[in-house]
């Protein structure tokens, strides 16, 4: 029998770092200009990135004349602002500094009337250098990036098959360019305690309306200086104290006390007989070391199975 195909490619961060810190600022730019054209929805979730079958998207944007919509195309390499009166424009995603990229699309979004007062200095990021500001050189390898697309489409698809077991407020994948993770949160439907901790440049309302109530956030993390591993990540908050007690799944899997999370290394996954399985697991074993030592409703979880039996199409 003829073995399946490993469809999860290889990441490996000393090759993705430059290229993904690129990546990072434009969606950066491109975040805070949905942010500030899109009313505020509860938990940011107005500001984030979905993926899509060519890239990542802001999704439709209401201005004064219609909506647009800005995505990255990491097949083609390229970003495509598109309008809902037919107009369009382009940028090659190339290396080159963040204030030329931040320039340009400034000026062609101006020209057709879009909102750009966006504030200049990266989220979530020390010492960040106001995007305006920003003129070294930067790297972007077409391949690098694709590879690393390509990990997130698997990613969001084990996301999505977990998300369909759960029976109360969950968020779709998205992608939040401050930390640059692709996430998905579960709620336990309770308010949390008060969250003391601070982001750089973030508001701190923001991260305590992140933080209003009692969730677990299962993602993926590609890396970054500091941590320079592709990782999974699980955590809730507020944390029970025997939550990194509990035992999860896959035996790759550990807590790390200090991130405060369950951890499971991107590698493990991607070498294994089916990362599918293995990550899926771990989302699994997670939500319920959470949902256990929190005490949350058994009602939150579903049984979809007998609905997949009838065909709505």
């Amino acid at each position: 029998m003829k073995a399946k195909k490993n469809l999860w490619p290889v990441l490996n961060y000393k090759n993705l770092k430059e290229t993904l810190e690129t990546v990072q600022l434009w969606t950066q730019i491109v975040g805070k200009i949905r942010m500030a054209n899109t009313p505020w929805i509860n938990h940011s979730w107005h500001v984030t990135l979905y993926l899509t079958s060519r890239g990542l998207s802001t999704g439709t944007i209401p201005f004064e004349q219609g909506s647009f919509q800005i995505d990255f195309d990491f097949i083609s390499h390229e970003l495509l602002i598109t309008l809902s009166n037919g107009s369009s424009a382009l940028i090659n995603l190339q290396s080159g500094s963040i204030s030329g990229f931040y320039e340009h699309l400034l000026r062609l979004l101006n020209k057709f009337g879009i909102n750009t007062n966006i504030h200049p200095i990266p989220s979530e990021i020390a010492h960040a250098i106001p995007f305006n500001e920003d003129h070294q050189r930067r790297v972007y390898i077409e391949e690098e990036m694709h590879s690393c697309w390509q990990a997130l489409l698997r990613i969001e698809a084990v996301m999505v098959q977990f998300r369909a077991g759960f029976n109360g407020k969950c968020s779709r994948p998205q992608l939040f360019w401050g930390g640059f993770d692709l996430s998905l949160t579960i709620f336990s439907g309770r308010r949390a305690p008060l969250f003391v901790g601070s982001e750089p440049h973030m508001p701190e309302a923001v991260t305590q309306e992140s933080y209003s109530h009692e969730h677990v956030g299962l993602g993926f993390w590609p890396g970054s200086k500091s941590l320079p591993t592709p990782l999974f990540y699980a955590s809730c908050y507020p944390t029970p104290a025997d939550f990194g007690k509990q035992s999860v799944t896959p035996s790759e899997a550990f807590y790390s006390p200090e991130m405060g999370e369950f951890i499971l290394r991107y590698a493990d996954a991607q070498q294994s007989h089916s990362p599918e399985e293995m990550l899926l697991d771990f989302f699994k074993s997670t939500y319920n070391a959470a949902a256990i030592t929190g005490n949350w409703n058994e009602d939150l979880n579903c049984d979809l199975t007998p609905l997949e039996h009838f065909a709505w199409a």
